[in-house]
C-alpha cells in the first residue's frame, strides 16, 4: 500500500511539472498518443509472444525470462494506456528487454534471496517430512 501511495505522489508531481512546462495541448496529445501506443502493443502482443516462444524453444532464453518479458510487456502497455507521465516513462522502459530484465532483477532478486534464506532456516512450508516403511520386509512368506 505504501508503494502505491509513493507512486501516486510521484505520478502527480511529475505530471504537474511536465504538463506546466509543455502546455495543455501537448499534454493532451501525449495522453492520446501514449494510449494508442499501449493499445497497439496489446493488439500485437501475440506476435511478441510467438517470438518469445521461438526463443524459448531454441533455448535462447530461460522459462523465467520468457515469463518476465511477457508480463512486463503487458504491464508496460497498461501503464502507457493509463494517463500520467511517470507511468508512460516506466511503460516505455518496460517495452525494452534490457530495462525489463534490469527491473525484474532488482525486484525478483529480493524475493529469491528471501526464499533462499527461509529455505536455509527451515521455514519453507513446501517441504513435507515423510518416513518410508518398506512393506515387503515386514511380510512373512
Amino acid at each position: 500500500m505504501i508503494y502505491f501511495l509513493i507512486y501516486l505522489f510521484l505520478e502527480v508531481s511529475v505530471s504537474i511539472n511536465i504538463a506546466s512546462s509543455i502546455g495543455a495541448f501537448a499534454t493532451f496529445a501525449e495522453l492520446i498518443i501514449s494510449a494508442l501506443v499501449g493499445f497497439i502493443i496489446i493488439a500485437n502482443f501475440r506476435v511478441t509472444l510467438v517470438q518469445s516462444m521461438q526463443a524459448l524453444m531454441t533455448k535462447s532464453i530461460s522459462m523465467e525470462a520468457f515469463q518476465r518479458l511477457n508480463v512486463f510487456t503487458i504491464v508496460g502497455a497498461i501503464l502507457l494506456i493509463l494517463p500520467g507521465f511517470l507511468g508512460d516513462i516506466i511503460g516505455i522502459c518496460l517495452q525494452f528487454s534490457f530495462f525489463a530484465t534490469l527491473f525484474a532483477g532488482k525486484i525478483l532478486h529480493k524475493d529469491i534471496m528471501t526464499e533462499n534464506q527461509n529455505f536455509s532456516e527451515g521455514k519453507n512450508d513446501e517441504i513435507i517430512d515423510v518416513e518410508i516403511i518398506d512393506d515387503n520386509a515386514t511380510r512373512l512368506k
